[in-house]
């Protein structure tokens, strides 16, 4: 693209809206982390961290924004947005993130804790597995 286009000016603007959402997070008492999807200059949704406030472990700033986006769009997939955050995404953020198809992300501060994980969960696999696995192949199959 050949254009005036500064995309570390817009990168700072848009940081700078997080910013602001993030100060509104902290102000409620929650971790202070704001979030917007862009697309083409538009704002299509903002997010801070609401965990507390929703009673949500997946209510982080990440997650409320690109709800919002996905509700103005009328479709989860966000093809071509941005995603602007304060803070280095956590990997539940990273997944949704894929699941919407954004197409970029830019953050403010790296996390430090992003690798330390302060709570081991058991996971086990194959329980059904064929079973399971049946029913998506049939309902994919149906679908084409």
């Amino acid at each position: 693209m050949t254009s005036r286009y500064n995309r570390a000016v817009t990168d700072e603007t848009y940081i700078r809206r997080a910013l602001e959402l993030a100060r509104r997070a902290r102000d409620e008492g929650e971790v202070p982390i704001g979030a917007l999807v862009v697309l083409r200059d538009e704002v299509l949704g903002e997010g801070w961290n609401r965990p507390i406030a929703a009673n949500d472990p997946t209510a982080h700033a990440e997650i409320n924004a690109l709800r919002a986006a996905a509700q103005k769009q009328g479709n989860y997939r966000l093809t071509g947005a941005t995603l602007y955050v304060t803070l280095e995404p956590c990997d539940m953020c990273v997944g949704a993130m894929f699941h919407a198809r954004i197409a970029r992300t830019v953050y403010g501060a790296k996390d430090p804790k992003k690798l330390v994980l302060k709570n081991q969960v058991a996971i086990e696999g194959g329980v059904l597995a064929e079973e399971c696995g049946a029913i998506l192949s049939k309902f994919f199959a149906a679908k084409r």
